[in-house]
Formats: C-alpha cells, sequence, structure tokens
C-alpha cells in the first residue's frame, strides 16, 4: 500500500484498520485479495455498522481499503476495484471543541505545582504557547528542531502532512517562552537527539504522547492538545481573519477543511446572540 503522502498518524490508523479487515476476511475464508468483491465491501460494511463504529471511523476505514486496493490492481495481486462503486454515509460533522477565553488563559498562565521542575515548567510554556499561538498539529509540534526557528522575525518552519513544508509566525509570548526554554534546553536534550527543539523526561524527542501528559497537567478542564489548534483557528476567525489566510495558516491543502470553523465562529454567534439578546 503506498503511504508516502500521508502522515505518520494517518499511516498508523490505516495500517490499523487494514490489520482489522484481513482478519475479518481470513474468517471468511478470504486470503486472496482477488476475491474480495463489492459485496464483500458491503458485507464488512455492515459489521462495522453493527459493532456501532461512529461513521467517520467508518469512512476512514473504508479509505484505508480503498487505498489498498488501488495498489493492488496496480501490482497485479487484483484485476478489479472491489471499493469502487461503494457509497459510505457521510460524518456527522462533530464541530470541533473550541476553549474559551477562560480555559486557554488557564492553560497558558494558570499556576503549576511547588515541586514542579523548572526546566519542565519551562519547556510546557513554550510547547503550549506555539500550539495555541501558531495552530500547529501536536505532530509538527514534535518535529520542531532548534533550526526550525527564527526567533528574530518571529516564525518558525514545520513540516505539515504529505511532508509540505511552511513558515509560521510566533506570537510574542511563544517566543519568549522559547527563548527561555533555549537556555536550559542542552540540560534536558542530550547530543545524540541532534537537533530536536523539546525533550522529555527520558532524554528523547518530544512525542505526541507526551504533549497529552503536558495538557493534562496543565489544563483546568478536561481537554487535549488538538483543543488548542482549533482554537487557534476559530479565535483568529471570531477576530476577522481571513480564510484562506487561516487556511494558508493551517496548512490545510483544500479550504473546505478550514471552512468547518467558521460554523464553529456561526454557532459560537449565535449562542451570544441568544444569550445575550433580549428578545432572542
Amino acid at each position: 500500500m503506498s503511504l508516502t503522502s500521508l502522515s505518520d498518524n494517518t499511516v498508523v490508523s490505516y495500517t490499523s484498520d487494514m490489520r482489522l479487515f484481513c482478519e475479518w476476511c481470513r474468517r471468511s475464508d478470504l486470503v486472496d485479495p482477488g476475491r474480495v468483491t463489492r459485496a464483500t465491501i458491503r458485507r464488512y460494511l455492515a459489521h462495522l455498522t453493527t459493532r456501532q463504529f461512529a461513521r467517520r471511523t467508518i469512512a476512514r476505514k473504508v479509505a484505508a481499503i480503498r487505498r489498498y486496493f488501488k495498489w493492488s490492481v496496480a501490482n497485479g495481486l487484483a484485476t478489479v476495484d472491489p471499493t469502487s462503486g461503494v457509497s459510505v454515509p457521510a460524518g456527522s460533522g462533530r464541530l470541533p471543541r473550541v476553549l474559551d477565553a477562560r480555559e486557554v488563559s488557564g492553560l497558558l498562565d494558570g499556576a503549576v505545582g511547588d515541586d514542579e521542575p523548572e526546566w519542565r515548567r519551562t519547556r510546557d510554556d513554550a510547547v503550549l504557547e506555539v500550539l495555541y499561538g501558531s495552530g500547529l498539529r501536536v505532530s509538527e509540534l514534535c518535529g520542531l528542531d532548534v533550526s526550525s526557528l527564527a526567533l528574530a522575525v518571529g516564525a518558525a518552519t514545520v513540516w505539515g502532512k504529505g511532508s509540505k513544508e511552511r513558515r509560521v509566525p510566533l506570537s510574542e509570548p511563544a517566543v519568549r517562552a522559547l527563548r527561555r526554554w533555549l537556555e536550559v534546553r542542552a540540560d534536558v536534550v542530550p547530543p545524540d537527539q541532534g537537533d530536536a527543539l523539546f525533550g522529555n523526561e527520558r532524554g528523547n524527542r518530544l512525542a505526541p504522547r507526551d504533549v497529552r501528559r503536558i495538557v493534562d497537567r496543565r489544563s483546568p478542564t478536561p481537554t487535549h492538545p488538538h483543543a488548542l489548534r482549533h482554537s487557534f483557528a476559530t479565535h483568529l476567525l471570531d477576530g476577522g481573519a481571513d480564510l484562506r489566510a487561516v487556511q494558508e495558516l493551517l496548512g490545510h491543502a483544500d479550504v473546505a477543511t478550514t471552512q468547518r470553523y467558521t460554523h464553529v465562529s456561526r454557532e459560537r454567534l449565535s449562542a451570544a446572540y441568544r444569550d445575550a439578546h433580549p428578545r432572542a
């Protein structure tokens, strides 16, 4: 299966999806890709629905299977793509979770425990300021190197999905937090980690699970790291930013992906209207 254009997280998800599909096929005595038919795919969809997978999850699993059979046909393992003509119900259109100003302030400026090591407090400040201030994906943040930064001009170079490079602005609080972190970075990140910007307690490059722990420690309300990216985009649009500019900042290939944040903003405006207008 050709996965070169996909992010690491998508590759992991697709691999898991295909493993489950293969196990299901094996139980039906289907071990040859050429024997899988359109009816097989539809039975598998019914199986997933019966197991109450979310529609978004089912759509992703079918996308993995489509990609596999496209590769199989191209490489002579199958003569027909059985996913051709198979439609999947659209996802629920669930709106992303957005933090309000109080929650963002609590996350970025809230008090930390007295027993918190100073280096970890400094690193966590920088991680959170960059996530919210620049709207990075967690994988993009973890992939940052010291050489990615241009603090003098308040910018960073990141590698997004499909290995696409883009330059993003850094907020003033993020620049200050990064400067403080760089003063102590060498005490945390050993030379064998090369140019890695952030490290964890074990001296390895920061990983997504480490970022989740940082958010869990610092957030006064339950949330997740990607909520900071959602909040970044929504708060920009609430403030009047141009949709295309937000698309560029987020690294979205398709503006339609960015447009969902306009739905969030409209919902927030509607809620404000209902709460504040005497005739609403």
